[in-house]
């Protein structure tokens, strides 16, 4: 019988990539790629100078060295996690890469500003509108 609704599941399995982990992370990503900002890397591993494993980055642009992650709230809950995640954060920044975190509060409405946040990080960075993701 096929997609009788217009290709809703052909375009819904487009838009699907594998590795991420929940929703927010997944709104966050359409929304980086619907407003014009590249297609970020997903579940990335980022090293330091040495080749030390630091972190594995929710959305990652390795060219413009930018982490974006979503911050659910059992980060801000658990004192232990919020301890170790601060870590991390200082980690993810001494190497070299500048780390933008996105809350509940940014994705609201349009989720525009999720979306200011992650393309004001690329811009510092060097990206520009029309550059490849690469």
């Amino acid at each position: 019988m096929g997609d009788v609704r217009g290709g809703i599941l052909r375009a819904a399995a487009d838009l699907a990539h594998p590795g991420v982990r929940s929703p927010r992370e997944t709104r966050l990503r359409l929304l980086l790629a619907r407003n014009g900002l590249p297609a970020p890397d997903v579940n990335a591993d980022i090293f330091d100078e040495r080749g030390n494993f630091v972190a594995e980055i929710d959305l990652a642009y390795p060219r413009w060295k930018v982490a974006v992650e979503y911050d659910g709230r059992v980060h801000a809950e658990d004192e232990r996690q919020f301890a170790r995640d601060a870590d991390r954060w200082a980690e993810i920044r001494a190497a070299g890469w500048d780390h933008v975190r996105v809350l509940n509060h940014h994705l609201r409405g349009d989720g525009a500003r999720a979306v200011s946040l992650a393309r004001d990080a690329l811009v510092r960075a060097g990206w520009r509108p029309g550059l490849s993701a690469r």
